[in-house]
């Protein structure tokens, strides 16, 4: 796969998925600290998983948009890599978060029940977003012919 500089980084499925995990994970975020946080144990997890892809994915789709990668096989390793461990933070972080609001339905309001419904629903779609973000990844480290666009 040719390797895109600049904003030509908009032009592939994977380049435009930063954009998707960069929206549903700050919607997570979001949503986690507007709520009152009854269960901090789990939810502080749901946090720090939010927050950290959220600032991993901004900084590589920099170094992608400024042509920092060059187009060398590194750069697609670091993103498999990346991507893989997102993946599976993400997960986590939602059956967390799935966890602490079944554990939390007759302790708070229902508006700070249906913030964390959402940012359970939300966290999910990250994780799906960074597993099929980390299998292209994966294919396109393994087989650099296939072109994945």
């Amino acid at each position: 796969m040719a390797e895109s500089n600049g904003s030509e980084v908009f032009t592939t499925f994977l380049y435009v998925s930063f954009i998707l995990e960069l929206v549903f994970g700050g919607l997570v975020w979001i949503l986690i600290a507007s709520s009152l946080v009854p269960l901090p144990l789990l939810q502080g997890w749901v946090m720090f998983v939010s927050v950290f892809c959220f600032v991993g994915t901004t900084a590589l789709l920099f170094l992608y948009l400024i042509g920092a990668h060059g187009g060398e096989t590194s750069w697609v390793s670091l993103d498999a890599a990346y991507h893989s461990v997102a993946a599976l933070f993400y997960l986590s972080a939602a059956i967390l978060e799935a966890l602490a609001m079944i554990l939390m339905e007759d302790k708070v309001t229902y508006e700070h029940y249906l913030e964390n419904i959402f940012a359970a629903m939300f966290s999910y779609v990250a994780a799906l977003l960074y597993v099929v973000h980390a299998v292209f990844s994966v294919v396109r480290w393994k087989w650099p012919s296939v072109n994945n666009s």
